[in-house]
C-alpha cells in the first residue's frame, strides 16, 4: 500500500484527489486547517512549526513510512497595492508561509526520511498558472508563492533524481472550487472566461486524475516536468 500525505485535502481539489488515490487503494493522510476527522491531521500553515508537527504525526498514522508527498494547501485572499503597509506586508507573509513555506518544509523532510531509508519517493506540487504568467493586480503575493513553488519543484527534481526521488508540479488555471469562484465573481464572473479558449474553468476531478497519476504512475524519466491544466489560456 502507497501511503501519501496530502495537504489542503478538506475540499476542492484536495478532496477530490484524496478520494481519487483512495479509490486506487492508497492510505491518504489529510491535512487541513481544522479537522476532527480520524485520517485528517489539523495544521495551520500560518504558524511556523505546525509543518513539522504535521509530519510527525502523518507518519505516526502512516505506520512510519510516507512514500508520497502532495504539497496541495494554499491560500489566495487579496492584497491590495493601497492598503497600508503592515496590512500589506502581514497578507504578503501569509501566503508565502502557507503556499510555499510550509510546502518547503514538508519537502525537506520527505527528502530527508527518503534519503535515510534508502527507498524512492514522489512529490507533488499544486502550483498554479499564476506561477508562469503572473496574477491580478491584487495578488502579487499569490504568484510569487506558486512561482517559488514551480522553482523549489525543479531543484528537488535535479538535486535527488540519483536517489530516485522524483517531483512533478501541476499548474492549474481557474478551477471550479470555492476559492476560484470567488475570483471570477469579483472579476466579472463569465466574462472572465473569454481568456480561455476550452471555454470553462477546470473541475476538481481533472485536477485529481493529475495528481493521481503523478503520485502513482507518472514514468520516473519525467521527474522534473510541469504538467499544465489551464483550458490553453496560458500556452508554454
Amino acid at each position: 500500500m502507497t501511503n501519501i500525505l496530502l495537504t489542503g485535502s478538506s475540499r476542492g481539489i484536495g478532496a477530490a484527489a484524496k478520494s481519487a488515490l483512495e479509490t486506487r487503494g492508497a492510505k491518504v493522510v489529510g491535512q487541513a486547517t481544522t479537522s476532527d476527522t480520524i485520517d485528517t491531521v489539523p495544521a495551520d500553515f500560518s504558524e511556523p512549526f505546525e509543518a513539522g508537527e504535521l509530519w510527525e504525526a502523518a507518519l505516526a498514522r502512516a505506520g512510519g513510512t510516507i512514500d508520497v508527498l502532495v504539497n496541495n494547501a494554499g491560500l489566495f485572499a487579496a492584497n491590495p497595492i493601497d492598503v497600508s503597509d503592515l496590512q500589506w506586508l502581514d497578507a504578503w507573509e501569509e501566503t508565502l508561509r502557507i503556499n510555499l513555506t510550509s510546502a518547503a518544509q514538508l519537502s525537506r523532510f520527505a527528502v530527508r526520511h527518503w534519503q535515510e531509508r534508502g527507498c524512492p519517493g514522489r512529490i507533488v506540487h499544486v502550483a498554479s498558472r499564476a506561477g508562469h504568467r503572473g496574477d491580478s493586480p491584487d495578488h502579487w503575493h499569490y504568484a510569487a508563492s506558486k512561482g517559488g513553488m514551480l522553482a523549489l519543484h525543479k531543484t528537488i527534481a535535479r538535486g535527488y533524481a540519483r536517489d530516485n526521488i522524483l517531483s512533478f508540479a501541476i499548474t492549474p488555471g481557474f478551477t471550479d472550487t470555492a476559492m476560484a469562484g470567488d475570483y471570477l465573481e469579483s472579476r466579472g464572473g463569465s466574462g472572465l472566461l473569454a481568456d480561455i479558449p476550452l471555454g470553462r474553468v477546470a473541475r476538481p476531478e481533472e485536477i485529481a486524475a493529475m495528481i493521481e497519476w503523478c503520485a502513482l504512475d507518472a514514468p520516473p524519466s519525467m521527474t522534473g516536468a510541469t504538467l499544465d491544466a489551464n483550458g490553453a489560456s496560458y500556452v508554454r
